[in-house]
């Protein structure tokens, strides 16, 4: 499995694109949030956050780095994420704030890593995707 260790990786809301269901599927693969606009899920293509002017314009490479942080965008997401996904795009932002974003890849590697069999485990699905080993279960519905 990849190794997470690339900054390209982390978009600019914080969300490492080395753990989503669309990078880690090998048909279609999307290429993450910093990478080449093909293949990319239309919804992360036309992404409010990635295409922030902020980001456009070439002032900021992570939202924390805004004046206007958090966003509604942002908040919302965040929400989504913690409530389904057990992550917060929020946290990550402040840690690499805080720590940096090498020591947060490096992070994210160890903490994304199934401990079965070394694989990648996938956020949206809770899993790893190498193994099927479950990490913790997704809710049927956003609480």
């Amino acid at each position: 499995m990849q190794s997470l260790n690339k900054i390209s990786l982390i978009a600019p809301c914080g969300m490492n694109c080395g753990i989503c269901m669309a990078y880690l599927r090998e048909k279609n693969h999307c290429p993450g949030c910093r990478g080449a606009e093909a293949n990319k899920p239309i919804s992360c293509a036309r992404c409010i956050i990635k295409n922030c002017r902020t980001f456009k314009k070439g002032k900021a490479k992570y939202c924390f780095e805004c004046d206007n942080l958090p966003c509604d965008r942002l908040k919302h997401l965040d929400k989504r994420y913690r409530n389904r996904y057990n992550m917060s795009m929020l946290e990550n932002l402040e840690y690499i704030r805080k720590h940096g974003i090498r020591k947060f890849v490096r992070n994210e590697d160890k903490r994304w890593t199934c401990s079965k069999c070394g694989g990648r485990i996938n956020v949206h699905r809770g899993n790893c995707v190498e193994c099927g080993k479950v990490f913790y279960k997704i809710p049927k519905k956003l609480g």
